[in-house]
């Protein structure tokens, strides 16, 4: 061991490096790894003023030895006396979890045992979480499907995309190629579109589950003269197996689709 926190270690190359770590409130926390012995003690040294001084994430500097993550955890920690691995920052009724420092997303504090266990990354815009060995689309915990479209199938109801409370969350249209349409008089209708060539309208419908099961039997249909085409169908929970299949054979379509 060289300097207090600072340990020499050895890859497989036979190269050395150094990693740091601290011990706060009886807990071992790993500060990273460096290639150099002097740039770890500076990452010990700084998690020691930091877990006793009154540094906020704001005040973050890309001048610091600690990654912006550790930094994150060990502010939390000292504020809150809970200790998270992830980029989390308590609030009272919501937690904060730093994917970036410009890009911090705000969750229910009810959520918080499965983002204190499962990490967050970003890809091609689209948020991922590691569960299960498996990348889920984040929004799909929120009843948001894979291709929908902000402001059209769902919003944010004050408008921040980075709060995924439940009660900021309005999901608009919850099925595959149902479109919720509002009319003047107030009455509400269901359009149902398949994306053939171009969308192709299959019908519109009183009530969502009627359009659902109408956007099913639309790609059967489609799937007969394109086999190749990949279609998600819809998983329609509030209906029985046998009202669903009661459904499926009584409901209209438009007679163009037939003639594919």
């Amino acid at each position: 061991m060289s300097e207090a926190g600072v340990f020499k270690a050895v890859k497989k190359n036979g190269s050395k490096y150094y990693r740091a770590s601290i011990t706060y409130r009886n807990k071992h926390i790993s500060l990273g790894s460096y290639e150099d012995e002097d740039t770890a003690t500076k990452a010990y040294s700084f998690a020691r003023s930091l877990i006793k001084g009154t540094q906020t994430i704001e005040d973050y500097s890309s001048s610091c030895p600690l990654s912006f993550e550790k930094y994150v955890v060990l502010v939390n920690f000292r504020d809150n006396r809970v200790y998270i691995r992830n980029p989390i920052y308590l609030g009272k009724h919501f937690f904060q979890y730093y994917l970036t420092r410009d890009k911090v997303y705000k969750f229910d504090i009810e959520d918080l045992f499965y983002y204190s266990e499962h990490k967050i990354s970003s890809r091609g815009g689209h948020l991922f979480v590691a569960d299960y060995g498996m990348q889920v689309n984040l929004h799909s915990r929120y009843g948001i499907k894979k291709h929908a479209v902000l402001n059209r199938d769902y919003r944010f109801i004050n408008n921040d995309r980075y709060d995924f409370r439940y009660e900021n969350i309005e999901v608009i249209n919850r099925y595959h190629g149902v479109r919720k349409r509002v009319l003047k008089t107030g009455r509400v209708k269901y359009r149902v579109v398949i994306l053939i060539n171009g969308n192709y309208t299959v019908g519109v419908y009183p009530t969502e589950e009627m359009a659902a099961v109408a956007y099913n039997k639309a790609v059967d249909i489609v799937k007969r003269k394109y086999p190749e085409r990949k279609y998600e169908q819809n998983y329609v929970d509030s209906l029985s197996p046998s009202g669903y299949a009661d459904l499926y054979t009584s409901i209209q379509i438009s007679p163009k689709l037939l003639e594919l």
